[in-house]
Order: structure tokens, then sequence, then C-alpha cells
């Protein structure tokens, strides 16, 4: 699978990569009017700015829309269990890593595909973010199930519950909907980062 690649169209490094991923998913969030940027992602506006800094420091302006006391919004439930899923699979304990984890919690309620939610240009992307950050669990989804479904699962084995209807994907007459394609368009285009 080929990597993510730059504007420039050569691929991105490690380093490159976050800031890749940092700038669309950013991007995307800002798009929304009706929340701050802290509500759409999940962090702190500290965080944010943290993150701003490291990865994104042309982009600061992004904290002039973010209230000094915009809160991060009400959690959904399954939020804090999904972003500890997440960090419990980390591949470093990178701040980095927690950001993400916060991000990718918040934005998998959102309706599309995960790479869409995020503002990634493709399902590669995701896959990219997740090998660097979280390698585990792209190890515990060895059948490349899509990561909405594959998070709840996982979610639903710790609390001991069955959501599927087989017992085993092979049997399974809704496997495409767990494993089929996710095409469609990116939601955020004409923009690297």
């Amino acid at each position: 699978m080929p990597p993510p690649y730059g504007p420039d169209l050569s691929p991105c490094g490690a380093d490159s990569l976050d800031t890749y991923l940092f700038g669309r998913i950013l991007a995307l969030a800002a798009t929304a009017p009706a929340r701050p940027l802290t509500a759409a992602t999940g962090l702190t506006r500290a965080a944010l700015e943290r993150l701003l800094r490291r990865h994104l420091p042309d982009r600061l302006a992004l904290l002039d829309a973010v209230p000094p006391d915009a809160g991060t919004g009400e959690d959904a439930p399954e939020e804090p269990d999904l972003r500890q899923l997440l960090l419990e699979h980390g591949a470093t304990g990178a701040e980095e890593e927690v950001w993400l984890a916060a991000i990718v919690a918040r934005r998998s309620l959102e309706p599309n595909h995960l790479w869409q939610d995020l503002g990634l240009a493709s399902r590669a992307d995701l896959n990219a973010l997740f090998r660097r950050h979280f390698p585990a669990l792209v190890r515990r989804n060895a059948g490349d199930m899509k990561w909405k479904k594959f998070f709840y699962r996982e979610l639903c084995r710790r609390e001991g519950m069955l959501i599927c209807k087989s017992p085993n994907c092979e049997v399974c007459t809704d496997v495409h909907a767990c494993f089929g394609q996710e095409d469609g368009p990116a939601l955020l285009t004409g923009l690297w980062r």
C-alpha cells in the first residue's frame, strides 16, 4: 500500500505524516460552524494550541475562533471507553496519541466512514494513522474490518456482549457491512492539510 502523499506528491515521512493528518483533521473540523473546534475534536483549547504549535504553527489562527472558555462538549456514552481502547494500544504513549484518541473517539460519532469524518483523503490515510500511532489495533483488526465497526465490536467484547448474529464472520450474511468497500468522496477537497 503506498504511503500518504504531501502537496508535492512526495511520500510523507513520520513527522510529515502527522502534519498531514492533523492538518486535514483540523481543516475539516473547523468547517463545523455550529460548534467550536474544541467540541468538534474533543480536545481542550490548551491541547489544540500545543498541537498547532508543534505540527501546524502556520494555522494558529484557528484558535481565534475558539473562545478561551470553550469546552470540549459532552461525551457520548462510548467516548471514554473508545479513548481508553485507543490509548491502551498506542505505539509510544506520545502526546499525539492522546490527541488522536480524543479526536478519533469524537469523530467516530459522525455519520460517514471514519476516514471521511476525519477529513482524510482515503482509507489508506486512516490506515497509515493507525499503523503509526496504534499498531496493536491494526494487528487486532487483521481482517481489515471497517474501523468504526471494529471499535464497537471491541467495546462490546470488553463488556461481554455478543453483537454479531453469526458465530463468525465467514458465515455472516452481513459481512459486506463490516468488511465491504469504503468508497465515497473525501469531505475535504482541494487541501492537503
